[in-house]
């Protein structure tokens, strides 16, 4: 169990680093670690902004995992690979929790397009009507 105990707090260390490096704002604009959306991927500020925002989950993730080591390393086989497949899972829905409030936060931020002619007449229909007078 000394191995599955490790591994738990290996993820945990990462998980909370990110999160504390992602509320700072100091987690470099990367592929590895963070949050991996296509809006947050988009720009160097998107990145900095979903993983601000996901930052709570992913240091809770890492608490979760850290918990899970600590019980592993004490019980015994069974109950071990249980509680450590437990918080495992755990650990990655509350992290994609994170993921998916930091896409709608960037969601929130985009503007929206105006659909048909491009123009805030409410309808391609008139368009002739929006365009200016020649």
């Amino acid at each position: 169990m000394f191995f599955v105990a490790l591994a738990l707090f290996v993820l945990a260390v990462v998980a909370i680093a990110t999160g504390v490096l992602g509320l700072t704002g100091r987690l470099p604009f990367n592929r590895v670690v963070g949050v991996h959306t296509e809006s947050a991927l988009s720009s160097e500020e998107n990145f900095r902004i979903a993983n601000r925002v996901a930052a709570p989950t992913s240091v809770a993730a890492g608490a979760l995992l850290f918990a899970g080591g600590l019980v592993a390393s004490q019980a015994g086989v069974l109950v071990g690979l249980i509680v450590a497949v437990v918080s495992s899972v755990v650990a990655l829905f509350t992290l994609g929790g994170g993921a998916i409030a930091a896409d709608k936060a960037l969601a929130s931020l985009v503007p929206v397009q105006s659909g048909g002619c491009g123009s805030s007449c409410g309808s391609c229909s008139l368009r002739d009507t929006c365009a200016p007078a020649n």
